[in-house]
């Protein structure tokens, strides 16, 4: 582990450039095998991309190689095709998944995952679309509520509705905001996969968790102490301080900072 000292004082320009090389540093290729964002990258077609994220990233917590082995399990079970396993799926189909288990994540929340994917490619033009609908002038986080309401409006077990966040509820959405990112940012560094045109980089919020959370703090980019909507949002005005276009480009930044770094 390389330590990373906190310089001593640091202006606004200074810490641009700091963050600036930082994200430089860790948005990278050899940053994919370490990291879930590896699991859509085995896909093409922009439909198993999406999928295939959107799955990952709902149980990226825990572990990661446990996070990696399950995803993966996940896309063996639907025979590597997410997208052509989803469109033709039928109730038969639910005993292929009999044992899933990612820590609270079970086989019944896989089927009704499925089920409602289902509903969003045949009834809704597909996840992009549903994102893109729900934005508002406060941006995506309102659409990550809409996108909610779309998901469960099919018939589920309560169960599963605490498998997707919603910041209206005070939720810092870290998940779903990890795989905005993944879908929208651009793809010229081949991390990120900027595969959805409707959505702008500029209103993507990063993905708040104990190591961006942590290091946020540490250099005065954030000063409440809980991982919620109301710190995300204050992160959020903070980096697009220092890069309007891009900010969540920091998210490198900052992970790489406090997972790697232990800064």
């Amino acid at each position: 582990m390389v330590f990373t000292p906190i310089p001593s004082t640091m202006n606004k320009k200074e810490l641009k450039s700091f963050l600036d090389e930082k994200a430089l540093q860790y948005e990278r290729p050899d940053f994919i095998p370490h990291d879930p964002i590896q699991i859509p990258h085995r896909f093409e077609k922009k439909e198993d991309i999406e999928i295939a994220a959107f799955l990952t990233a709902t149980i990226a917590w825990g572990n990661r190689k446990s996070i990696i082995t399950n995803a993966t399990k996940l896309m063996d079970l639907m025979g590597n095709e997410p997208h052509e396993f989803i469109l033709n799926y039928h109730a038969d189909q639910a005993e292929y998944f009999t044992g899933f288990v990612h820590r609270t994540f079970n086989e019944l929340d896989v089927e009704t995952f499925i089920r409602s994917l289902q509903n969003i490619y045949q009834n809704h033009n597909g996840l992009e679309a549903v994102f893109a609908s729900g934005i508002t002038k406060e941006g995506l986080q309102p659409a990550i509520s809409h996108f909610k309401e779309v998901f469960f409006e099919i018939p589920h077990l309560q169960r599963t509705q605490k498998h997707v966040s919603d910041p209206l509820r005070n939720s810092a959405a870290k998940r779903i905001n990890m795989f905005l990112r993944w879908m929208v940012r651009d793809a010229k560094s081949g991390v990120d996969f900027g595969i959805w045109k409707n959505i702008s980089p500029s209103l993507l919020s990063c993905p708040l968790d104990v190591h961006t959370g942590n290091v946020g703090r540490k250099l005065k980019l954030l000063s409440r102490k809980q991982n919620d909507a109301k710190s995300l949002a204050e992160l959020d005005t903070s980096l697009r301080k220092l890069d309007p276009h891009d900010p969540v480009k920091y998210d490198f930044a900052l992970f790489g900072l406090g997972a790697f770094e232990g800064f």
